[in-house]
């Protein structure tokens, strides 16, 4: 059985699609950008206007912001370089896996809603509804964590203003970029993602050159790995590995927070013109972003900035003065930068407030439409855009004046806590569902040459993404247990720990309300492997890969990599 006699009914409505090697999907979720008139009980449809060049951006800098250029200064604090830089090559690792398994998805399906759909038809319902709360409800609360980080990086500079300015002016640039729908989503990101990774690629080498002592303002001359051990004062804390194995499972939460959005080029797949050509593409340049802006980059600050500077205990939350970038630029005496790189952490955090406000309201929206959300919050305007999600993201986006009151802090950190372990559970649910999916697709006869895109890794590759997401899973619950510097209690425990009983609650709530489902799990045979389908021709996809480029193409193909 394949996909051509599986869809045969459906041969007459084939369209210029046809031609590229695609047929129209059973169920798109998205639209080109044209309208139609509304039968009774019909949705719109959301616009298809992102690009390849949008696609691959936000596959490469989309959510790079303050977890990694504030977050890691308190985790390097904490586990020292060593720990730093180990536990985000396991997390960027767990992030290969898993990317590639919502990329072979996601191309198939290319449906709005993405993961928590996958969930839902793949492995149950109820854990379906868990994830799509849980994760609608993280990026609801992060808009505001990251209008308020913004806010505090202008006190670098004017710390006479009150914070409160600066919040409403970047909401209001947020309210004027939803009137562009997905497309205003996709230009912001595509560039600000290209100055955050100029920005990054200019630390790495600024940082090489301080190491070397190739500034004259340094005192310190050549550094080498001076920071990663004690050297000559045995009373001095600089080590690789700091609070032994506390300290390097301390770093996992930092982590996870600082590549969250890493599968929001998944989720944008609803959206893309032509996900089949794009997807592929975004998914595969995942690991330049983890191997260049997040590992190469951390390698080198924990060279060149010692993991004992006081200012890291403010590296934190929304903190971006304590950003262990700027510290490091400034420990060498250079003047100016350090200001630039402030503006960078701006820009940065700007664009993942925006990709807080597409991933809550893209999955609100796909909620309402499976009865998982109240009813009103499927309605898509005529511009394709999920109004009612957009309104209600931008309300939790005045959730950020909190920090006007004197208990601003602690009400943000409890916020924070409904999504500290989100991305774990998400992305052990993309790996699972890749798992559970490949089972169902055999079992209902299907071959993995019928898939247009595959895993790179495999459904091997799901099997560790899983083990991965459970190890951090573990470390993290350790660490929560049993915080470093201080003994157990429970206000510590859940500020890290909140969101698995929320999740499980979220799961039972379902399970009693559809009276038990499908029973614990969904079954390969009764799993819908059809709907939202996208086909394609054997053929022409054949022909593309064996299309080849030559050296005087090398132009056309950097212009294609980058704007097509």
């Amino acid at each position: 059985m394949d996909l051509k006699s599986s869809h045969a009914a459906d041969e007459k409505h084939f369209s210029s699609d046809d031609e590229k090697g695609l047929a129209p999907p059973a169920y798109t979720g998205a639209s080109a950008g044209g309208h139609h008139e509304l039968g009774a009980g019909e949705t719109r449809e959301l616009s298809r206007a992102l690009k390849g060049r949008h696609m691959q951006m936000i596959a490469i800098g989309g959510s790079i912001g303050a977890g990694l250029f504030v977050g890691s200064g308190s985790a390097l604090y904490r586990g020292g370089p060593g720990s730093l830089l180990i536990g985000f090559i396991i997390i960027g690792a767990m992030l290969l896996f898993t990317v590639q398994a919502l990329g072979e998805l996601a191309v198939l399906f290319p449906v709005n809603g993405a993961f928590y759909m996958y969930a839902v038809r793949f492995i149950d319902p109820a854990w379906g509804f868990a994830m799509g709360w849980e994760y609608a409800l993280s990026w609801l609360v992060i808009l505001p964590f990251e209008i308020t980080a913004a806010g505090i990086t202008i006190e670098y500079w004017r710390d006479d203003i009150n914070i409160g300015v600066w919040i409403a002016v970047f909401l209001t640039l947020l309210v004027l970029v939803q009137f562009f729908a997905v497309r205003g989503y996709g230009e912001v990101e595509f560039v600000l993602g290209i100055i955050k990774i100029i920005a990054v690629i200019g630390f790495i080498f600024l940082g090489v050159i301080i190491n070397c002592g190739g500034v004259p303002s340094d005192n310190r001359g050549y550094i080498g790995a001076e920071y990663w051990y004690k050297a000559n004062n045995p009373d001095s804390t600089r080590e690789a590995f700091k609070n032994g194995f506390k300290g390097f499972c301390s770093v996992f939460v930092t982590a996870a927070f600082a590549f969250a959005g890493t599968e929001l080029v998944g989720l944008a797949a609803a959206e893309a013109e032509d996900p089949r050509k794009t997807l592929p593409k975004a998914t595969k340049q995942v690991f330049y972003r983890i191997a260049i802006f997040y590992i190469l980059s951390l390698f080198i600050l924990g060279l060149i900035l010692p993991s004992d500077n006081e200012d890291l205990l403010g590296a934190s939350g929304a903190n971006t003065k304590a950003s262990p970038f700027v510290l490091a630029i400034q420990e060498a005496g250079i003047s100016g930068l350090p200001s630039v790189f402030n503006a960078v952490i701006t820009l940065s955090v700007i664009s993942v407030a925006n990709s807080a406000t597409f991933a809550s309201t893209r999955t609100l929206q796909a909620l309402a439409m499976n009865r998982m959300a109240p009813s009103f919050l499927k309605y898509v305007d005529p511009q394709g855009r999920p109004l009612w999600c957009i309104i209600l993201q931008l309300v939790f986006g005045l959730l950020a004046f909190i920090n006007e009151a004197n208990v601003g802090t602690q009400v943000f950190t409890w916020l924070l806590s409904l999504s500290a372990l989100n991305n774990l559970f998400v992305w052990a649910s993309i790996c699972l569902s890749h798992i559970r999916f490949r089972r169902g697709w055999a079992a209902q006869g299907h071959s993995l040459d019928e898939l247009p895109f595959k895993a790179q890794f495999g459904v091997i590759g799901s099997y560790i993404g899983f083990f991965l997401n459970m190890v951090a899973l573990a470390a993290t619950f350790y660490v929560s247990l049993f915080p470093i510097g201080s003994p157990p209690n429970a206000e510590a425990f859940f500020t890290t720990f909140l969101s698995a009983p929320i999740a499980i609650a979220l799961y039972a709530f379902w399970k009693i309300k559809s009276r038990g489902g499908p029973g614990l799990y969904v079954r390969s045979h009764q799993m819908d492997v059809l709907t939202g389908l996208r086909e394609f021709n054997p053929e022409i996809l054949d022909m593309e890969k064996k299309q080849k480029w030559g050296i005087r193409d090398m132009p056309a193909r950097l212009y294609h990599a980058i704007f097509i």
